[in-house]
């Protein structure tokens, strides 16, 4: 057998591998604190990365049996995600990762809303950062040279959405862009505002041409590539966000099971909220006469609201909450962001808090009924508990089990389960807010539907309401979206472009709901009566990230 902690101290290891090559990762674990570099997007960054992937791949194939449970489970997650690292990889997904959320462009803004600002110091690592922005663009543009050589480029779909929305970047601030209005929030001496705004200025102008290069070159490049992926690449890329060696054909088989079954309940639901009313009529109904927060203040203030006050109730009675978990902050996203609301970790000292995020696109005015089971999503029981649970143990964990390694299906599934148990303890009390919950299931299952059908150009069955008979098309896909959703239009289309920009992820959150679902039915099962789910709740919120493959199981054995 193997020394009580000799995988997790490898994964440790590869951990912080990994955050030197990719100094994002540092910052957003807490691993590298102070670190004013970004990853080298280049291939010979992704060469780097590659190899460090193989290399800790053969350690572990030198270590003995792992001994204890969260030994083995490192020992799985660390072989199954560097495996995939490696596939996506020799795909050649690097060389035409244009994407409208998650790609590289994206999280070399994101990691400067990570960074602490309370000082002067602070302050001159943002800027000494802001500085590398253009070297870190540069090397993406070199990444996707590369791949236009090859003949691997994105669809035109996705380079014309990341050109808008630098240009929505490059927009703020009375068009100083994003990265001045950011360095203008500083209260510092005047010689660290002259570097400030200069490297904020240098970043803003590699934004711009980063924007006119995709636009002008880039773009007439991407002619004729397909929206979708097809079946091989499919199979690849949603291994990573799931963790399982799927069937792609039977998870879409699954997804209009589960619509089927969401469209029905969703009726129902209509008809309590409106009487004689359609499901369209009632969410239509819900946005004229359901309680509306106006401004932007406001509706944070309330979505903090909602996380606090199920931070109270839950704490003590379905879970544990470690103190530094107890907090968590709503903030709004930064323009040029995607439609879909979302989470940030803490880092693992918890010196920057969990923080839930809120895309405005605009708007002033916001329905309540359609935002409180997406906090609960985002924040507590969802995202929040489970990473900053993971960010808490990260001492008996490895980094890798706590973060590094996550799975989307796991992080995913478990928040949309989350949503699921706040409707089972009576939390969607609200008019419409069961409804909104329901209409956010259903969307769910829309995405296994049309996520795969788009990238596989599968056929759709006699009974759907939309496209009978036909192949699903990203006009489709869109169709059948709209039908079911009370979201503007911009929503949705950014939905889509998301769908096809990042083939497998949208699958991962109603598979991942599945195994969570699953395995808790196992354990009760095998326990009875003894059955205690707070305790269930945070052995399964302690386990660590894991892969489809193994996530059923492990739930059912806690």
């Amino acid at each position: 057998m193997a020394s009580s902690r000799a995988i997790r101290d490898l994964a440790d290891s590869y951990s912080n591998d990994l955050a030197e090559l990719n100094p994002i990762i540092g910052t957003m674990t807490g691993l590298r604190p102070g670190d004013d570099r970004l990853p080298d997007f280049s291939p010979d960054g992704q060469a780097a990365r590659d190899e460090l992937d193989r290399r800790t791949l053969a350690a572990l194939d030198g270590t003995e049996e792992p001994d204890g449970a969260d030994e083995r489970r490192c020992a799985r997650l660390l072989r199954e995600r560097l495996g995939s690292n490696l596939a996506v990889s020799e795909s050649g997904e690097h060389l035409r990762d244009v994407s409208n959320i998650m790609g590289p462009v994206h999280v070399s803004r994101l990691v400067f809303t990570m960074m602490p600002t309370a000082t002067d110091e602070d302050w001159a690592v943002i800027a000494r950062r802001m500085a590398n922005v253009p070297a870190a663009l540069a090397g993406y543009t070199e990444s996707l040279r590369a791949g236009a050589k090859r003949g691997l480029t994105a669809a035109p779909r996705q380079a014309r959405t990341v050109a808008g929305q630098l240009a929505e970047w490059a927009a703020v601030d009375g068009g100083r862009g994003w990265f001045a209005g950011f360095a203008a929030k500083a209260e510092v001496p005047d010689s660290l505002r002259a570097d400030l705004d200069r490297a904020a200025g240098q970043a803003g102008a590699a934004v711009r041409e980063l924007g006119r290069w995709l636009g002008d070159e880039y773009l007439p490049r991407t002619e004729g590539t397909p929206d979708g992926v097809g079946e091989e690449r499919y199979r690849v890329t949603a291994r990573q966000w799931t963790g399982s060696n799927l069937d792609p054909v039977q998870a879409y088989e699954w997804g209009w099971t589960e619509f089927h079954r969401l469209r029905a309940e969703i009726v129902e639901e209509a008809a309590r909220v409106l009487p004689g009313a359609s499901v369209g009529e009632a969410l239509t109904h819900l946005n004229e006469h359901g309680e509306r927060i106006e401004g932007v203040p406001a509706i944070l203030a309330r979505l903090q609201g909602l996380v606090d006050e199920a931070i109270r109730d839950l704490d003590g009675t379905h879970f544990d909450l470690a103190e530094p978990i107890r907090r968590v902050e709503a903030h709004e996203a930064p323009p040029g962001s995607a439609a879909a609301p979302y989470y940030v970790r803490p880092d693992r000292s918890f010196t920057r808090p969990g923080r839930t995020y809120l895309p405005t696109l605009g708007r002033t005015s916001f329905p309540l009924w359609s935002l409180v089971s997406t906090w609960y999503h985002e924040g507590v029981p969802g995202h929040h508990l489970q990473l900053a649970q993971w960010a808490h143990l990260a001492g008996r964990l490895s980094m890798f089990q706590a973060g590094i390694g996550a799975v989307s299906a796991c992080t995913e599934g478990w928040a949309l389960y989350a949503e699921r148990l706040m409707d089972e303890l009576g939390y969607l009390r609200e008019p419409g807010a069961r409804l909104g919950y329901l209409e956010a299931q259903l969307m769910r299952a829309i995405r296994v539907v049309i996520d795969i059908g788009m990238h596989l150009s599968l056929p759709i069955p006699a009974d759907s309401p939309v496209g009978a008979g036909q192949t699903w098309t990203p006009e489709l896909g869109r169709a059948l979206f709209a039908a079911y959703s009370s979201e503007p239009d911009s929503y949705i289309d950014s939905e889509i472009t998301r769908y096809l920009g990042r083939p497998g992820q949208a699958i991962s959150y109603k598979l991942g709901e599945r195994a969570w679902l699953d395995g808790r039915e196992a354990a009760r099962a095998a326990r009875g009566a003894d059955f205690d789910a707070k305790a269930w709740h945070m052995a399964a919120l302690s386990a660590g990230a894991l892969g489809l493959d193994d996530l059923t199981a492990e739930l059912a054995a806690l």
